[in-house]
């Protein structure tokens, strides 16, 4: 305290000179309209960009939560929509979550937590678990299409195995013909996969949407893959040799869904009765 009263009393001069200056300025726009309003103007002006500066940065630190908000979001309009679906009996005045009507899937958001597009065999970890009611082999989805299914959980994380998995495959339908083949990676480009078995008789084009089939009990149907991005068919091929780029960008990938299909085990067990018996 001692040494800053030494320094107002040594550099007094300049201080004073400084306090006139204000208070001459302060005369000048105080009593003269035209400065007056010049000063205002400005003095809002620059109020104006250190607000939208505070903005920025406040809304920069609020993305984390506007982006699980937009998940939470999404996931109950995929519930929703699952119900409209289920809504096939319009004189019936009950409620679409009465016992009457069987829900079929259940949609869970979670955080990725860690992500791999570089090998050939890419896995995904994300922030719920068991005590979440996440199990192996349910599929996981986004808001821009298929991202994979789970692999293995513990207590409070799960792993997926992505759909940039070359051992991963994933039933599809060309949209455009109803033509069904099925979706793999082959290891190279992280935004493209392979969209094999359309026979040659089909005309894809690029630009074509690829979802998911719904032919098994994993995925819902009619999820996005992504679109036809190349189209080749050799002289001697039956099937095309077909390119998707994928509808999710993985490099990007923050925020996940889970899908419980309450089904899948029934679906399953009967499937694996018919094969049983035809063995």
């Amino acid at each position: 305290m001692e040494r800053l009263i030494i320094f107002v009393y040594q550099n007094r001069a300049f201080f004073t000179f400084l306090a006139l200056e204000l208070f001459c300025a302060w005369l000048i726009v105080e009593n003269n309209a035209y400065q007056g309003t010049k000063f205002l103007n400005s003095s809002n002006g620059a109020v104006a960009a250190i607000n939208n500066f505070s903005r920025s940065v406040r809304d920069y630190f609020e993305l984390k939560e506007v982006n699980q908000m937009l998940a939470e979001e999404n996931t109950s309009l995929r519930e929703e929509l699952e119900y409209r679906k289920r809504e096939v009996y319009p004189q019936i005045t009950t409620p679409l979550s009465d016992s009457a009507f069987v829900k079929k899937y259940e949609f869970t958001t979670a955080k990725v937590v860690n992500n791999h597009v570089d090998f050939v065999k890419n896995f995904i970890t994300i922030d719920k678990g068991r005590d979440a009611g996440i199990a192996p082999g349910m599929a996981v989805i986004s808001s821009q299409g298929v991202v994979g299914k789970i692999k293995l959980v513990s207590k409070h994380y799960g792993v997926i195995t992505s759909i940039l998995h070359v051992d991963v495959m994933v039933s599809a339908v060309l949209k455009r013909t109803e033509n069904f083949g099925t979706i793999q990676w082959d290891g190279t480009d992280p935004s493209l996969v392979e969209f094999k078995y359309i026979p040659r008789h089909v005309d894809p084009v690029v630009g074509d949407t690829v979802i998911t089939s719904g032919y098994n009990a994993v995925f819902p149907e009619g999820i996005i893959i992504g679109v036809i991005d190349e189209v080749k068919l050799s002289d001697e091929a039956l099937f095309y040799d077909l390119k998707v780029k994928l509808s999710q960008d993985f490099r990007k990938l923050s925020f996940v869904t889970v899908v419980k299909n309450y089904r899948q085990a029934e679906q399953d067990s009967l499937e694996q009765v018919i094969l049983k018996l035809e063995r």
